[in-house]
């Protein structure tokens, strides 16, 4: 055989057509990668490097060897009467082409989901939208929205079929074709090497040593926990994550008396004073309604000209107590629910999205109807949107009250003041909210979650021009939502409950963002955390208190206010009752842990603490020395590490162990 002849043959062997094709794949997803970089680009832009391409090929080859598996496989296959099958090359064809398209379908539908989350998709989403009937809508909308990615994958979609390079082996047994022995041989040891092969770049590497890649793994690749989004790619943040034991229990401490003893989240209220009292609690968790758009906590921003998007809101903090360091606990609605009203943060995943949610679970409302108080948990979207009914009813709420409900109620507009898509319109909802407060018993405990502040980011029509585009696309909704807790705010102030109310506001998570320091790794979980009593003299009114707050720290310091004796899990701290230097937060990013103390932020991957930064670093731009410096010593360094280990290995302990709650 000549050289040319074997270089033809070779060239026109399965094989050789598999290698070529599984090329075009790899462009596919670096394809996806710089759509999913451009489309973000004000987040990314800080972290590019080499590194992270090099990360991205790792998990790329994992992604496109899994996914295609069942195309190498009908290619390799070592029946040479196939070859005479034109449908079966056509149908490998097929194959290829779909499975690679809908891996760039996903990856662009991720990057215009990723400013919403900061991570990549995993299965979580399809429990978290489960209920929702509005989600083709919403697919609609993006759709529309991002045009140019549907117009980006047919491009890609068109060139795949073009360029996807058949077989031409010819039939078995004629001509200068093998004979079917030769090609059934050669297809034997084709599988031989490409078997181990695959099996090695799915799991990330080739030595025994090396464990099957996983999403955490993305954080070697780079320097700031949000960057390892652009290194992971979502086929295999999905199909990693299919059927896994989310909560793993670390073993930083083999003693439970030493993990005790640096942390415990078991509290028991002390305050003989709150005691006393028995005020009724009203928390309002405003969809989106991030630290960023909120004037009165941004006062330094744009060198003190900043004025935001909530005056209403902004003249109740200058009679609440509010925290200089506020944090949300996780990027999702529901995340909120278990950090506000239950002390549980997000860590991994959605803690309500995995098994763990089958535990018992306790909460503000639980802990209260011990005291006899009633109480009642609102949403304007249908009944079992996001989950929040099966939360509520499981966290301790006697009543919930949905779009529904309010439909039904004649007093108010009914379907009219439906948005079309997600719920009620805030400014109806909370009137109604306000009204049916008034029918409760004293002392009550309620929670409103409010949906306007939301994608697709539109108002009532009549606000149009009273609320016009500016900004970001969120604004004009910011704005609107905070004329909605304006007016709620007035009509409560008129009812016989409000001076015996203490309210509580904050956000469920952060949302579009058009300030650097709101787009960091840190700064993407800044939410407020507002404490508004009416008839307190004992606080200052218009405080920011310079201490570190988080959403899980609301159960304790309500818990604090009104003299809750029970004692309870919570993975925060009565704020008011707490030194500053006492004060932290913890949130979990992409692999990462961010444990904020001592006015300092440090990134914990699992197993070593990767950067530290100064909070008035709010760029986060200069990571500290690991032998600490100005403000921060090595000893408190540690220290910080020994107290992120600990509150990870309980949070794990209790959410396999179901121990969420004081048995």
């Amino acid at each position: 055989m000549t050289n040319f002849a074997a270089v033809k043959r070779l060239t026109s062997s399965p094989l050789f057509a598999v290698a070529c094709n599984l090329l075009l794949a790899y462009v596919v997803y670096q394809i996806a990668r710089v759509a999913y970089l451009l489309d973000n680009w004000s987040y990314f832009a800080q972290g590019l490097s080499w590194e992270l391409w090099k990360g991205g090929l790792v998990f790329d080859t994992s992604a496109i060897l899994i996914t295609n598996s069942a195309y190498i496989v009908l290619m390799l296959l070592p029946l040479h009467w196939k070859e005479r099958w034109v449908w079966w090359q056509k149908m490998c064809k097929v194959l290829f082409v779909t499975v690679n398209t809908a891996a760039l379908a996903l990856c662009l539908a991720d990057a215009a989901y990723f400013p919403f989350t900061m991570r990549r998709t995993t299965t979580t989403v399809f429990n978290e939208f489960q209920n929702e009937s509005n989600v083709l809508s919403i697919i609609g909308t993006e759709t529309l929205r991002h045009w140019y990615f549907v117009v980006l994958a047919g491009i890609v979609a068109m060139a795949l079929w073009k360029l996807c390079r058949p077989q031409h082996s010819g039939r078995a047994g004629t001509g200068s074709a093998p004979t079917w022995w030769q090609y059934d041989l050669e297809m034997i040891v084709s599988l031989a090497i490409i078997v181990p092969l695959a099996v090695a770049g799915i799991r990330g590497g080739f030595t025994t040593a090396v464990r099957p890649i996983t999403i955490s793994n993305a954080s070697q690749y780079v320097d700031r926990p949000i960057d390892a989004a652009l290194v992971l790619n979502t086929p295999f943040a999905i199909y990693r994550t299919i059927g896994k034991d989310v909560f793993t229990v670390p073993q930083y401490f083999d003693s439970e008396e030493e993990l005790q003893a640096i942390y415990n989240p078991i509290s028991q209220i002390s305050n003989l004073k709150s005691q006393i009292n028995n005020k009724n609690v009203v928390v309002l968790i405003v969809e989106s309604f991030g630290r960023e758009y909120i004037g009165a906590l941004n006062k330094d921003l744009e060198n003190g000209r900043y004025k935001g998007y909530t005056p209403c809101v902004d003249s109740i903090i200058g009679l609440s107590t509010t925290f200089k360091w506020s944090y949300c606990n996780g990027r999702k609605s529901i995340d909120g629910m278990p950090s506000i009203l239950s002390g549980i943060p997000m860590f991994v995943e959605p803690f309500f999205l995995t098994p763990a949610s089958m535990n018992e679970v306790s909460g503000i409302a639980a802990l209260l109807a011990k005291k006899g108080y009633e109480t009642a948990f609102f949403h304007g979207a249908q009944r079992g949107s996001m989950g929040f009914q099966a939360f509520a009813r499981k966290t301790g709420f006697q009543q919930y009250y949905g779009r529904e409900d309010f439909e039904d109620d004649p007093r108010f507009g009914g379907h009219d003041d439906f948005d079309g898509l997600w719920a009620i319109w805030d400014e109806p909802f909370l009137q109604y909210y306000c009204a049916k407060m008034n029918e409760m018993q004293q002392p009550f405990m309620t929670a409103v979650f409010t949906a306007s502040s939301h994608h697709p980011y539109k108002i009532p029509e009549k606000y149009a021009g009273r609320f016009p585009e500016e900004g970001v696309e969120i604004h004009k909704c910011i704005r609107y939502t905070d004329m909605a807790l304006g007016r709620f705010f007035q009509e409560a102030s008129r009812q016989p409950w409000f001076q015996n109310t203490i309210f509580v506001l904050t956000s469920d998570h952060t949302n579009q963002s058009d300030h650097a320091y709101y787009q960091t790794d840190l700064g993407g979980f800044c939410s407020p955390i507002i404490i508004y009593e009416p008839s307190d003299t004992t606080r200052v009114k218009g405080e920011i208190q310079p201490k570190i707050a988080q959403q899980t720290d609301i159960l304790p310091t309500v818990m604090g206010l009104t003299g809750c004796e029970e004692p309870f899990v919570a993975f925060g701290i009565d704020l008011l009752n707490t030194e500053p230097e006492d004060t932290w937060a913890v949130n979990y990013l992409n692999g990462t842990y961010q444990y904020v103390k001592h006015g300092h932020v440090l990134q914990f991957d699992g197993e070593k603490t990767r950067s530290v930064y100064a909070l008035t670093d709010s760029l986060m731009t200069s990571p500290f020395p690991s032998k600490g410096g100005v403000g921060l010593t090595q000893e408190q360094m540690q220290q910080m590490e020994r107290e992120l280990k600990a509150i990870i290995q309980q949070y794990m302990t209790r959410m396999v162990n179901d121990k969420l709650t004081i048995k």
